[in-house]
């Protein structure tokens, strides 16, 4: 085939300047990126065209020339002392407020639990669906993603939504993000995490609400991650030394029922913040930050518990005590807020009321998470 013959379907061929816009920060982003495109072009030109007339202007005439003293300008210097302060300021007040609607992580979301691995992607829902390269999630709901790794650093990447974050080792990050498009994206590992990271990659399927609902009864058989977390720790023993139910007899170990969440005074005097990072090093290295109160008696299980099953321990420790309804329990979250979508959207950071009905049947142990009285949660020092 010819150059000639081959141009029409060069034509066809686009190269695009960002990924397709598939969330509700897509936009916002790609407008403070042409903001700084502009900047950089209008400057770039300015720039260019000041040293060409000042070459040309300026030039030595003769070899004995010497040039005119110049005296400073102070309107010149305040000029272009405060038009750049101005512009570098609106480009941090806009890229401030777009970091904290990005990496403030909404009230109510559906949550989703991610693992990094060499070289996989490993997701769990909190209805126990499992997942690995590949994440379904309803079109127009608020995800949630609790991420860490088993091995080293990871960072989670999805283009057409805008988000990124790094999975670290050791502790938790959280991403968020909310789908306004139909279809099947791309996401990525971009930290060089080994040799096969080049194929650390997947796909988030987004899904119309009714598709993702026959999705998930599809996989009704799975156990929510607060189920399989009751059943760890009634396994591990964990309930001859915690409560978990409401105004129970305390133990030898913190009474689990609606700790989470809350805060917790330490034997040096310290307090901190029930969280899942909290819950993870109660489980793995229980002397670290002792409970006020309680003695050092709780065993590490550090390389006796996968990161899959401390994330489902905490679900479990989540679901103690939560308000009938809240995705805190594991309880599939809400498709859609409590609003329309572009009002959710103004306030991203709004609680998101779960709609009557909404996710009936969908549910996966939390709601029944105290039916035996007994059985879970480990975590909080003794």
């Amino acid at each position: 085939m010819s150059f000639i013959e081959a141009m029409p379907l060069l034509q066809q061929i686009t190269v695009p300047f960002a990924p397709e816009q598939a969330s509700t920060v897509a936009p916002e982003v790609d407008a403070l990126y042409a903001y700084l495109v502009l900047i950089t072009i209008f400057f770039s030109t300015v720039i260019t065209l000041c040293i060409i007339y000042f070459a040309i202007a300026y030039r030595r005439r003769h070899a004995a020339e010497v040039p005119r003293p110049r005296h400073g300008s102070m309107i010149l210097e305040v000029t272009w002392t405060v038009i750049p302060l101005l512009i570098s300021m609106t480009i941090f007040v806009w890229g401030a407020s777009i970091y904290f609607k990005v990496y403030r992580t909404p009230k109510q979301a559906m949550e989703v639990y991610v693992v990094g691995k060499q070289w996989m992607w490993k997701f769990q829902h909190q209805t126990g669906q499992r997942e690995i390269n590949e994440l379904h999630v309803p079109l127009g709901a608020r995800v949630k993603l609790t991420m860490t790794t088993e091995d080293v650093i990871h960072s989670l990447y999805i283009p057409a939504f805008r988000v990124k974050i790094d999975v670290v080792p050791g502790r938790y990050t959280q991403m968020w993000f909310e789908a306004t498009k139909a279809g099947r994206y791309y996401l990525f590992c971009t930290e060089y995490c080994g040799t096969n990271h080049s194929g650390m990659v997947g796909y988030v399927e987004v899904m119309e609400p009714t598709a993702y609902q026959q999705w998930l009864a599809g996989g009704a058989g799975s156990e929510s991650a607060a189920a399989q977390g009751q059943k760890l720790f009634q396994d591990r023993g964990c309930a001859s030394c915690h409560t978990v139910e409401s105004g129970g007899p305390a133990g030898r170990g913190p009474n689990l029922y609606g700790l989470f969440g809350k805060q917790q005074p330490l034997q040096n005097g310290q307090t901190v913040t029930v969280d899942e990072t909290y819950v993870r090093q109660s489980i793995l290295n229980p002397q670290g930050q002792l409970a006020a109160g309680y003695q050092a008696i709780m065993p590490t299980y550090q390389g006796q518990l996968t990161e899959e099953q401390v994330l489902q321990l905490i679900a479990y420790i989540r679901s103690l005590g939560a308000e009938q309804g809240a995705t805190a329990g594991g309880a599939a979250a809400p498709l859609t807020g409590g609003g329309p979508p572009a009002q959710q959207r103004m306030n991203p950071l709004a609680p998101t009321t779960l709609p009557e009905g909404a996710g009936a049947g969908a549910q996966g142990g939390p709601g029944n998470a105290n039916a035996g009285g007994q059985g879970a949660a480990g975590p909080p020092r003794q």
